[in-house]
């Protein structure tokens, strides 16, 4: 069935954006289906984690259109925008908690600054978002006490907290124990089948972002270089796009940086 504009919940369209004179992006063009949970893995610098400062509004492309859910993300004015941003959850890379309040407070937070709702309906909420992360018995707990893994989860109750549209995940496995990064996995999926959402997930980790993903996109020189389940970039016979898959040392990108002749290097004298 030919799939329709309703079907993705962002579109992004010949974006081009440069940090002063390096450009990050040169025609993207990315299209999130909606509903599922979509990987974007690349390089180091490729840009994946501006393209989420780029949806968020934090940050303007040189040209290019980007619509989330229907609508254009840059042409709003200020309170517009910040509407629309009440629709986007994020899990930071570091889970960017508030250190002066509990794991209550800190899941609270978005609902008591952005909400008129009663401190009554704002203990349920919070408690349901807890729970779902298993973490209702640690609410009185202080940042400083949480494990790793439990402060990921915590990071992840409060992005849900305001039941969003779409999660974005910038490197949620990153310095994870086995047990904690299966945890995180578990929960990502579920979440998203369980709330309706849409899950954008940013990582280097080629495994984990297989096993969670309904549909991938791989960025390289400012573009998507690739797209599809996870099988098809698995498989895909380009050596560039086999080499970052596989983790080959060697390949398209080169072990070596490129130099003179090495036994003239080493009787230069």
């Amino acid at each position: 069935m030919q799939q329709t504009s309703e079907d993705f919940i962002v579109t992004a369209s010949d974006i081009h954006f440069a940090y002063r004179d390096r450009p990050i992006f040169q025609g993207l063009s990315i299209n999130i289906p909606r509903g599922k949970v979509s990987v974007i893995m690349g390089p180091s610098g490729c840009g994946k984690s501006t393209f989420f400062s780029l949806l968020g509004g934090r940050l303007a492309p040189t040209s290019g259109n980007l619509e989330f859910d229907g609508q254009p993300v840059f042409t709003k004015p200020g309170q517009l925008q910040y509407k629309m941003r009440r629709k986007m959850g994020m899990l930071f890379q570091q889970n960017a908690l508030l250190t002066d309040l509990n794991v209550f407070d800190n899941v609270a937070f978005p609902l008591r600054e952005t909400t008129d709702l009663q401190e009554p309906l704002i203990r349920i909420q919070v408690l349901t978002k807890l729970e779902m992360v298993g973490l209702r018995g640690a609410r009185d707990m202080q940042v400083s006490e949480l494990s790793g893994g439990m402060a990921r989860r915590v990071a992840l109750a409060r992005a849900i907290v305001l039941d969003p549209l779409i999660v974005m995940y910038d490197e949620p496995f990153v310095g994870l124990d086995p047990i904690s990064m299966g945890i995180i996995l578990k929960l990502i999926r579920n979440l998203n089948d369980a709330l309706n959402l849409t899950s954008v997930v940013v990582t280097h980790d080629i495994k984990e972002g297989c096993d969670i993903a309904d549909y991938m996109f791989l960025l390289d020189r400012g573009m998507v270089s690739a797209s599809g389940i996870p099988d098809q970039l698995m498989t895909h016979h380009d050596p560039a796009i086999q080499q970052f898959m596989q983790g080959l040392s060697d390949g398209p990108v080169r072990f070596h940086y490129p130099a003179r002749d090495y036994l003239e290097d080493l009787q230069d004298i």
